[in-house]
């Protein structure tokens, strides 16, 4: 019976790896189930709104939000309009050329993760946009955030000196 056995061993192992896979998927998407996640919409939050003070005579400054995501699901914040900019805010992101230069590119979307979010900071994902009137510290921008999936979100940005502390700032 020895020959028996060997002749199904590699049919065997052949169905109990993607049976075993299949088990494992199973058992991890049962758990996520279990945590009351699973399949829950976004729930983008707003936590922090602020914009920087135009500098001198340069058009255009730059806006951060941080989003909150404490749904199941990701979503993307597709873009922003403000009635206190002259153009739409533009999502960009900060990029370095080989020399040292600093500029922005623009981006259509930017993912919100579940169960995280997203801070936006100088270095990385920001909204370019352009004043209609000269904004002073303490000043509030109006904007409002669309998502591909949520609905949008109008909140109030403080504007704040470029470089200054915004761990303070009230939410917005």
């Amino acid at each position: 019976m020895p020959g028996t056995f060997a002749r199904f061993r590699a049919p065997l192992a052949a169905v109990g790896v993607p049976v075993l896979a299949s088990g494992l998927a199973l058992a991890g998407l049962g758990a996520w189930t279990a945590s009351g996640r699973a399949g829950s919409p976004a729930r983008v939050t707003v936590t922090k709104a602020y914009v920087y003070q135009p500098l001198g005579t340069t058009p255009e400054t730059a806006a951060f939000f941080t989003l909150g995501n404490d749904g199941g699901s990701a979503d993307l914040l597709t873009g922003l309009t403000s009635p206190d900019t002259t153009t739409s805010p533009l999502l960009s992101r900060h990029r370095m050329t080989t020399s040292g230069a600093a500029y922005r590119q623009p981006v259509d979307s930017v993912r919100v993760p579940a169960g995280d979010g997203l801070t936006m900071a100088p270095h990385g994902i920001d909204v370019t946009v352009r004043p209609k009137s000269a904004w002073r510290p303490g000043d509030e921008v109006s904007f409002t955030l669309r998502f591909a999936h949520g609905a949008p979100r109008t909140v109030h940005a403080v504007v704040v000196r470029p470089g200054a502390d915004t761990d303070g700032l009230p939410r917005p």
